[in-house]
């Protein structure tokens, strides 16, 4: 009966450090950007899109494409770097331990 008791309380524990993280997840901010800096896209750790800047210069031709490929692009590069976060902000709760493929808590 005692481990159960432990497990409870570590199990209560670990909530408690899910709950504070999500919260931190919430206010971390990541910039991903691209061509050159042209244009830059800035998500929450929540994969929440929080600002979107376009330098006006590549407003000054026709080329729509172009423009909606750099933003597509400054998007995925911000992705990639809140799943980063994510990762390593998973790992200090979890003392480092890898979770199995697909159990991707706490989201």
């Amino acid at each position: 009966m005692k481990n159960l008791g432990k497990m409870m309380k570590q199990a209560q524990e670990m909530q408690s450090k899910m709950t504070l993280m999500q919260e931190e997840l919430k206010k971390s901010e990541h910039v991903g950007t691209s061509g050159g800096g042209l244009v830059s896209v800035k998500l929450n750790g929540k994969f929440e899109m929080r600002a979107l800047d376009i330098d006006p210069s590549i407003f000054s031709g026709d080329d729509a494409e172009m423009v909606e490929d750099l933003i597509v692009a400054a998007f995925n590069d911000a992705k990639r770097k809140v799943d980063e976060f994510n990762k390593n902000e998973m790992a200090k709760l979890t003392g480092g331990i890898d979770l199995p493929e697909g159990l991707n808590l706490p989201f």
